[in-house]
This record gives structure tokens, sequence and C-alpha cells, in this order.
């Protein structure tokens, strides 16, 4: 349903439009950004159009949707449509972290007019849309490397390899029901707490999928959706850049009625690994529901950080450091389930309670500890190892060392009678005991030291 379109006579042009309307019956500030003389090229009027809907949004508390179909800055209008777009972008920045902004790209998006997309909260693309700051003739001529617009930058691009798509649709009507979807997850703005909606499925039941997918083997994959799914209210899971960095899984969906937002290694994809990917997808994400007030709950099952010559020299250091500032900043509530594999320094940006979690718990099969027994088998004893001339024996010995390290170090208990790990729970009761825990925890307001603004490691 569309109410009737909210006077902005003066703001008005021919490639774009600005109304206050409803998507899946939540009010929200709508601009179309399309057609016209240069397919929707942003000139002084599209500005002012598209500026003053940013703006009522923020002013109103309510979520900010855009469809864009846009060619650029408009060349006719010279100097002054750069700085139009630079106007629309000025107004995204201050509605960020204080109403939810949403675009969704049906088109072309080109040129400066592409950042806008690095700026909005989520990013839907249908798949004829694509998106780039400089075109294939601009690539061709610095590089000589021929390419197409969909190559340089079509909405399978964007949602695999850049994650500048947050999700990938078949068309517009997908679309519009995939950003009300969203939209009944959230709040309308950062004063407010999301909606929480009466379900259906019972907060006691057993969690049997979660805890039967998990393969006792600590090196055998398996797909930590099914887990997510099991916990959470049926049905009720949206994944959130799913091409993008596929060894996390970041997401939305409902605890007993809640929102939450989910942040989970994925043990299918380079073994659950950390890379600067995933440090990245996860730290924008952490921050976005820090933003809107959604409890975030962490999933657990990663051998430690990828290595790799690559990765340290594209500076693993400092993308790793987004997920720990993000997590170490964010008060909303926080839980976390440790399900099987947490080494070393990944365990800890894992939302640990060295990074002030408010509550962890783990399953008996979890391994938490600074490495797995092999390696640290081979740190401690491998000197002695090796001076064993007898390869059964060694091999025996070596067993016996490493089952005897993870009987000491590698297993929840001892992290518990540490006081890092509040509980050692059976799989099958995750979905009633985070939903407790939640519950306890649903009115945390953390005060923060009062400053300008951290300095995050971008």
């Amino acid at each position: 349903m569309t109410v009737a379109p909210t006077p902005l006579a003066a703001r008005r042009s021919e490639a774009a439009s600005a109304a206050l309307t409803e998507i899946a019956g939540r009010t929200v500030a709508e601009f179309q950004l399309r057609g016209g003389k240069h397919v929707g090229a942003i000139g002084p009027p599209e500005g002012r159009t598209v500026t003053g809907i940013v703006r009522l949004a923020v002013d109103l508390g309510i979520p900010l949707v855009g469809t864009i179909a846009s060619s650029g800055a408009d060349v006719a209008e010279g100097m002054p449509s750069l700085h139009a777009w630079g106007e629309i972008a000025r107004a995204m920045a201050d509605a960020s972290g204080v109403v939810p902004t949403v675009l969704v790209v049906v088109g072309p998006c080109i040129s400066g007019p592409a950042l806008l997309l690095g700026l909005a909260d989520l990013v839907v693309m249908t798949e004829d849309g694509f998106a780039y700051v400089t075109g294939p003739d601009t690539v061709r001529s610095f590089t000589g490397i021929e390419v197409d617009h969909r190559g340089l930058g079509g909405a399978a691009v964007h949602g695999r390899r850049s994650g500048v798509a947050t999700l990938v649709v078949a068309d517009e009507d997908a679309a519009r029901e995939m950003v009300g979807a969203v939209l009944d997850l959230l709040p309308n703005n950062h004063l407010e707490d999301p909606p929480r909606r009466v379900t259906s499925d019972p907060v006691d039941r057993n969690c049997d999928r979660a805890g039967a997918i998990v393969p006792a083997r600590p090196n055998a994959s398996y797909d930590m959706r099914i887990v997510i799914e099991d916990v959470l209210d049926a049905e009720s899971f949206i994944e959130l850049r799913s091409g993008h960095a596929a060894n996390l899984v970041t997401g939305l969906g409902r605890l007993d009625g809640r929102s939450v937002g989910i942040v989970a290694n994925q043990p299918q994809q380079r073994a659950g690994t950390i890379d600067i990917e995933a440090s990245e997808k996860a730290a924008r994400f952490v921050q976005w529901c820090d933003c809107f007030n959604l409890p975030l709950l962490t999933f657990v099952d990663t051998p430690g950080f990828e290595p790799g010559k690559d990765l340290e020299w594209r500076g693993m250091i400092r993308h790793g450091a987004e997920l720990v500032y993000a997590y170490a900043g964010a008060t909303v509530p926080r839980l976390c389930i440790v399900v099987r594999k947490a080494y070393g320094g990944a365990y800890i940006v894992m939302d640990s309670k060295g990074l002030g979690n408010d509550w962890c718990g783990a399953w008996p099969s979890a391994e938490i500890a600074v490495m797995g027994a092999p390696g640290a088998v081979q740190i401690l004893h491998g000197r002695r190892l090796r001076e064993t001339d007898d390869d059964t024996e060694r091999l025996r010995e070596q067993a016996e060392l490493e089952l005897g390290y993870e009987e000491r170090f590698a297993n929840p208990y001892v992290a518990a009678e540490r006081g890092f790990v509040d509980d050692v729970l059976p799989a099958v009761d995750t979905r009633r005991i985070l939903a407790s825990a939640l519950d306890r925890l649903a009115t945390t307001r953390e005060q923060l030291a009062p400053r300008r603004h951290g300095n995050t490691p971008l």
C-alpha cells in the first residue's frame, strides 16, 4: 500500500521523486532516482530532492529506502552536479546510525554516486543492476583489459567479490519484498528497540538438528546455517551477504520473538578460518547491529586466522583489528556459543569474555585452547619426539601427548572453571538457554566514556 506522496514540489525533478510511503506496513521515507533525459543523472534538482527526503527521514525517525538507476552526475549541469551528489552523501552520512538506510539498485549506478552504496546499511541489487566508480572504457584505457558493465560491476560481482550487495534478487518486486522482510526485524531509528513478534515456535523446543549436524571429528565440515536456523525461531533467519566471505555467516533473525543479529564461523567454507574479507564483513555487521539495538548472537567454530603471505601483506593485522574494535565497542547484549573449535586469537575476536561479552556458553564437544593439540604438542614436546628413532613409538607417544593436552587444556570445562565460559550446555538445550539469557540481558545498557569518537582501524 502506498499513501499519497508528501508535497515536495520545490524539490522535484524529472529524474528524482520523493514521498512518505509504506513497505510491508512500515512508514518509510522513500525516493526514486531514475528516468529523465539522462537515465537518472544527478543534477542540482535531483540533489535537492534526495537530500530533502534523507533529512526528512532523520527528522521523523523512520527508515530511508531509495531506488536507483542512475548514470551518475549530470554532465549537462557541470560542476554543480558533482556537489549535488556530494550533498546527498553528506546527508546519508548524517543519517548513518540514526535511521536504517536501504538502497535498491535496479539499473546502472555509476561514477561518484555509486559511492552512496557504500554509505547505506543495506544494498539490494536486482540481477540486471550494475555499479562501479570508473567504467569499462576507463578500465580499458588504463589497464588494457576488456570488460563489460556486468563483468565490472554486476550484481554477481558485488554479491560475491566486493560485498557491496547485501542481497541479490531477481527483480524489483523481489527486492521490495526483501526490504520489507528486513525492515520488519529493525527499529525505526536508533532510539527504539526492534519490534518483538509473537512466535508459535516453542522457546523450550529441543535443538535436535543442531546437535546432530556437528560431526565429532574436529576436521569434518558441516553447514553452520543449520545450527543457526534450528536455534532461532522457525523460518526467521535472513542471511546477509551470503555470497561474500562465505567462511563467515552474518544475518538477522528472531529468538523467542526478539530480533537478533547473528555472526558465525562457517566450517563448510575454508574450514571456518577468518581472513580479511570475513573480518571486514563481520565488523561492519556488528557495528550496524549495535547502532540499532539488535542483540548479538555469535556461534564459534574456528581453527584460527587463515595463514598466508598475501593476507599478511594486505593487512590482516589491521583488518582483524576491525572485528576486535567492533565487538569491544558494542553495547547491546552479546551472547556467544562455542560450538566446536575455538583456538587462539580467532577465538578471542569472536566475541570472547576478554572482549566483554555478556554471556558465553559452550557445548561439551567444544575445544577452547591457544591452539589445537597437534600444534601444541610439537611446540611443547617436538624436540623430544624428534629424538625418538622408532617411528611407531614416536607416533604412540605423540598420540598420548595430544590426548593429554586435550584433556588438560582443550575442553570447555577448564574454560568454565576459570570464568571464561558461563555454562557448558547440551546442544539440544541451546535455544532454551540462549532465550533465557537474552531475556535477562534485554534491558542491559552500557555507558561508554565520553569522547569525540574512537579511531577505528579502517
